[in-house]
């Protein structure tokens, strides 16, 4: 029986993310939709490591009443870019604004990047995985890169339009979904995950 596991996310994107690197018919996977999560958590700490804790526990206290066995991961993610001291770092999703859209948010980053030289960025990743009655396991997931000066392909989602990781030619948004998990920040705390969960056994 595969592993039941909610990721404990509304973004479409990182939904797509999960199930397409996690396909290996080892899990099955819940939404929070699928779950009837409804609530708001706020993200109140000052770090990635910090808000994927705080969502994790608020969805798998939820879950242990209904669902005994089933795992929580969740993430938080965002953009550090050097020449703006880090930011947007943790304010990533909401950089523009509660409801911008991904455009909106890049864009602004564009704006902000005006005329700078150091262009130097990274996608940072934590995962943090909840196993009922266990404590919390945490996963980072790096990508080093560059802000390009202009959006370049349609793929991908947040950020991935400006952002050209070390080493390649082509941005995250000229990727396909294959090409950009296997380089991405979330990809690789998930490969990190996976490391980890098999020498348990």
């Amino acid at each position: 029986m595969p592993q039941a596991v909610v990721i404990a996310t509304g973004n479409a994107g990182k939904v797509n993310e999960f199930c397409a690197i996690l396909n290996d018919g080892a899990f099955s996977f819940f939404t929070l939709k699928d779950i009837g999560f409804t609530e708001e958590i706020e993200e109140t700490a000052q770090t990635f490591k910090g808000n994927a804790e705080l969502k994790a526990k608020a969805v798998a206290q939820y879950v242990a009443s209904k669902h005994k066995d089933y795992w929580v991961i969740a993430d938080d993610s965002g953009l550090e870019v050097e020449a703006l001291d880090g930011r947007p770092g943790i304010f990533s999703a909401r950089y523009a604004g509660e409801n911008a859209s991904g455009r909106d948010r890049y864009m602004k980053l564009l704006g902000e990047m005006e005329g700078k030289t150091n262009r130097n960025a990274r996608f940072v990743c934590y995962l943090c995985l909840i196993k009922p009655e266990c404590e919390p396991e945490f996963f980072e997931g790096i990508c080093k890169g560059t802000i390009l000066p202009e959006p370049r392909g349609s793929g991908g989602f947040g950020y991935d339009p400006v952002f050209l990781p070390e080493g390649y030619t082509q941005g995250f948004g000229e990727m396909n979904e294959s090409e950009k998990n296997a380089l991405s920040h979330r990809g690789r705390a998930i490969k990190n995950m996976l490391k980890r969960l098999n020498a348990q056994g």
